[in-house]
């Protein structure tokens, strides 16, 4: 599994009913999209829900990575949103787990955490602790899905989460989106545990 997301900035005047017109029109292209767990459509506008800035900011988590090299590669998708908007960074984050409690197309706000893991911490039990603490959020019946992953370069960890309301209470380091589609294609094929391929060194 990847996680990816670029945040796309918009100016403080930007009229945000293009970018609702723009996923109301073409979001469903992706509800089929072989590769796809998830795609969330998420904006975050400016003086709502603590955002300083108004933003497009799809969120994706791929079952396989040849689905991300089609939609980034192949000339369809991602192609659209450097002719609109211009090219922007692409976040990409080593999937580890997704947990879900329901239809993640029902979600209407979306949670994302970053955090640095120092250079002294065990990235195998950082791991170990945010899958639990995925599985754990998914038995809030008002959370869809939760999912982690972790940037190898920079050695982030971000997880994400989706609702069916705006949560209560939202960490201090999260940002809060407001999710107006989401594709799900295969969300039921993201991987709930990580496996070990190889034997223990001995």
């Amino acid at each position: 599994m990847l996680l990816m997301q670029y945040r796309i900035t918009l100016p403080t005047d930007y009229d945000m009913t293009v970018v609702r017109t723009r996923v109301a029109t073409t979001g469903h292209l992706l509800d089929a999209y072989p590769g796809l767990g998830v795609k969330a459509f998420l904006i975050r506008e400016k003086g709502v829900d603590g955002a300083t800035a108004n933003e497009y900011a799809p969120f994706y988590l791929w079952a396989d990575s040849a689905g991300a090299a089609s939609f980034l590669w192949s000339g369809v998708g991602f192609t659209a949103i450097v002719r609109d908007f211009g090219r922007p960074a692409v976040q990409t984050w080593v999937g580890g787990t997704s947990h879900g409690a329901g239809d993640p197309t029902a979600a209407r706000y979306a949670v994302r955490s970053t955090r640095a893991l120092a250079t002294d911490v065990d990235v195998v039990a950082a791991a170990a602790a945010a899958d639990a603490t995925s599985a754990a959020a998914v038995q809030d019946p008002g959370v869809l899905l939760a999912a982690y992953g972790i940037d190898p370069q920079g050695w982030e960890l971000v997880t994400f989460t989706l609702h069916t309301e705006r949560p209560a209470q939202v960490p201090a380091d999260a940002a809060v989106f407001q999710v107006l589609h989401v594709a799900a294609p295969e969300h039921r094929d993201l991987p709930q545990r990580v496996d070990t391929r190889m034997p223990a060194a001995r």
